[in-house]
């Protein structure tokens, strides 16, 4: 990626299609081989950027998706047990029974599962997704600090693996809770607001192409009108917008009217209450 430009072409071609902040950082973070943090509402489309990224420059995408009660081992590595003990029997079969020779083999690299992290090292140039790093704990977050700023990771029966190359990795956040600032000191840090109207037309035509021009202003105009009420328990984002897009699409629905609108709240909405709040309000938003 040789300028934010270039960056913000290159997603464009996958259908991601990001403002010049958003290009910038993202060039910063690759030259300077920095973590990127992303922050945002949900279906703003921190997940979908790397996923974008990863099909822009060709590379793999390894995805470690937190949750609570995460630990290093589950992102980091394993051994094969069962594996272990088939090679074992094997050595027993074949009268192979030196304890110190065996015990070394049970450890070779081909007993080694590599979970994302460690994948991502060893598969480097990768981008590295860690998905909703909020909801894990601090003693995680203290074991990404310390891969994140040596790209390597010792195993202790195997050595030390070092990627060839950092991988890019992306980060992101729904904000659940703060983040320690020794994390995000390390981090190239961007907030993901949800887009404006025109801005999210054109998302809408970028990734949904057969949605006409006027049905794409129609729903974008009722979903930001939705992201502005303080009644909904889960406002929709762009992903959603997306999916209410495609569902009206494949209903050949041409003009959005309350009954094609109320038939596939599903697609935007996941809450029977904000269901039920809007379809007793679709018709006044729709005169809008």
């Amino acid at each position: 990626m040789d300028s934010a430009a270039d960056v913000a072409a290159r997603l464009g071609a996958t259908g991601y299609l990001a403002d010049e902040e958003l290009a910038t950082v993202v060039f910063l973070a690759s030259r300077m081989q920095r973590p990127l943090l992303l922050e945002g509402e949900p279906g703003t489309g921190k997940t979908a950027l790397a996923e974008a990224l990863a099909q822009s420059l060709d590379l793999p995408l390894v995805r470690l998706q937190c949750y609570e009660g995460i630990d290093a081992s589950q992102a980091l590595y394993d051994w094969d047990f069962p594996r272990q003990i088939l090679h074992l029997r094997a050595l027993e079969a074949a009268g192979e029974v030196d304890s110190d020779e065996a015990e070394k083999s049970l450890y070779d690299e081909r007993f080694l599962l590599s979970r994302p992290v460690l994948a991502a090292l060893r598969q480097a140039p990768a981008v590295l997704l860690v998905d909703e790093v909020d909801r894990a704990d601090d003693e995680f977050e203290a074991f990404l600090l310390e891969v994140l700023s040596t790209w390597q990771v010792t195993i202790p029966e195997f050595g030390t693996v070092t990627a060839p190359e950092p991988p890019l990795v992306v980060l992101t956040s729904n904000r659940t809770r703060e983040l320690h600032d020794a994390l995000k000191r390390r981090c190239l840090y961007h907030w993901i607001d949800h887009p404006g109207l025109e801005r999210e037309v054109e998302i809408v035509r970028s990734r949904v192409p057969e949605v006409s021009e006027a049905l794409a202003r129609q729903v974008v105009g009722l979903v930001q009108q939705l992201r502005g009420r303080d009644d909904l328990l889960k406002p929709p984002g762009v992903a959603e917008t997306l999916d209410w897009a495609r569902a009206l699409t494949h209903l050949g629905t041409v003009e959005l009217d309350l009954s094609s609108a109320a038939a596939t709240l599903g697609a935007l909405l996941k809450y029977r209450e904000d269901a039920d709040r809007v379809k007793a309000a679709l018709d006044r938003m729709l005169s809008r």
